[in-house]
């Protein structure tokens, strides 16, 4: 089982051996090589779907980040990238941002939504009373191009950014592949792929305007993990495999998802002309949506529906939610394997604690997760009146260390 070439997105498929993503091809003369044999991975889609040059690049990000600190309510990120101050009965990382969701369009698109996710992770790098924690951060992102029935790690030793160059995790790779159950994506595969690289610089500029930025060896590795169309028993085992390591308090985890694909050429255009049921989850009846929308209130409205089962931390939910509406979230198996890992901690937690006969931090609701999740902004591509019309949905979220 492994990767192939395809122009198929997001399909489960039980072909190539992982021998022929390791087989030995011969290079072409701008395949460089990093110090250990891995590939340096080129910022290839810089100068189409991001700027390539340093200057316009930071400049751009650094106005995206300042607009989002000046229209940001304190209700899930940190203004100016500034941990709040502490009393001395908090943990050390009570609040501290662990994860964050942000999308991968071109940043002329879906750079100032994500933003507001990226804000938690400069936070985070900031770290309590300026000390950071953070050594490595994981992207989960999908595959948009090959076929792939299970999850894949970076081959990479260097990825190469407009802003900063990142160096890899070789030994959370290791450890990861010694288990047999990731494959290693190829450069092309790993550099063809924008879902990851759209990750990359908004990562090198959230380092660069930490308190990191001028002492190099502090400065945290990264761990690309391309998550392949995988069946939802295998987001399921995933989740249980990687969570152990994402609950590391020196790991910081980016889920890399757009949200509703929106429009025929998607091949997904629904509207709310039939009544669809909520179905969210919560006591009582559902409620039907009977009342015609715009087409981009649909759209927001069927978004956001997936987005509470995603901050409830419900997997099962949000899985019953795809399936039920079919909505094109380009991440949703990242999504769901991250859901997955949060909530096996959780519940390793809650049985350790009822074993020890505490009960009452699982009383409190810890078996609801050890994380607060929040979407910190939504917004579409365009607004839909019309079926002649498309649009492409974006949301940022933020994981934060839940309080008390």
């Amino acid at each position: 089982m492994g990767l192939t070439e395809s122009s198929t997105q997001q399909t489960s498929h039980s072909s190539s051996a992982i021998s022929h993503l390791r087989s030995s091809t011969k290079k072409k003369k701008d395949d460089k090589k990093g110090g250990d044999g891995g590939y340096v991975r080129r910022a290839y889609h810089a100068g189409s779907w991001y700027d390539s040059s340093p200057k316009e690049l930071n400049g751009l990000l650094t106005a995206y980040l300042a607009d989002a600190a000046a229209s940001s309510t304190k209700n899930g990120i940190v203004e100016n990238g500034n941990a709040p101050k502490k009393t001395s009965d908090d943990d050390d990382d009570e609040g501290v941002p662990r994860a964050i969701i942000s999308p991968h369009a071109g940043y002329s698109y879906s750079g100032p939504t994500a933003a507001y996710a990226y804000m938690a992770l400069l936070e985070a790098l900031n770290g309590s009373e300026n000390k950071c924690t953070i050594k490595t951060i994981v992207v989960l992102h999908p595959s948009h191009h090959v076929r792939l029935d299970q999850c894949a790690v970076s081959g990479a030793s260097i990825i190469e950014t407009p802003l900063l160059n990142l160096s890899i995790d070789k030994t959370l790779r290791s450890q990861l592949l010694s288990t047999k159950k990731f494959t290693t994506m190829t450069k092309s595969i790993d550099e063809h792929e924008h879902s990851g690289e759209m990750q990359y610089p908004y990562i090198a500029k959230a380092i660069l305007d930490s308190n990191i930025s001028s002492t190099p060896h502090l400065h945290p590795t990264v761990l690309p993990i391309m998550v392949g169309g995988i069946s939802r028993s295998k987001e399921e085992y995933y989740g249980q495999l990687l969570s152990p390591i994402l609950a590391r308090s020196d790991v910081f985890t980016i889920v890399s998802t757009d949200f509703c694909h929106w429009g025929n050429r998607f091949g997904y255009a629904p509207t709310s002309s039939a009544s669809f049921s909520s179905h969210d989850g919560s006591d009582g009846d559902d409620d039907d949506v009977t009342t015609k929308m715009n087409i981009h209130e649909y759209i927001e409205w069927l978004d956001k529906l997936g987005m509470t089962h995603i901050e409830a931390q419900r997997p099962g939910a949000f899985a019953d939610y795809l399936r039920m509406y079919s909505n094109t979230i380009c991440g949703r198996h990242p999504i769901a394997v991250w859901l997955n890992a949060i909530v096996c901690k959780s519940n390793n937690e809650t049985k350790e604690k009822e074993e020890k006969n505490d009960t009452t931090k699982a009383i409190n609701g810890d078996d609801d997760g050890d994380l607060d999740v929040s979407f910190v902004r939504y917004a579409q591509s365009g607004q839909v009146m019309s079926t002649r019309e498309s649009s492409v949905s974006y949301a940022s979220a933020v994981a934060r260390k839940r309080r008390g």
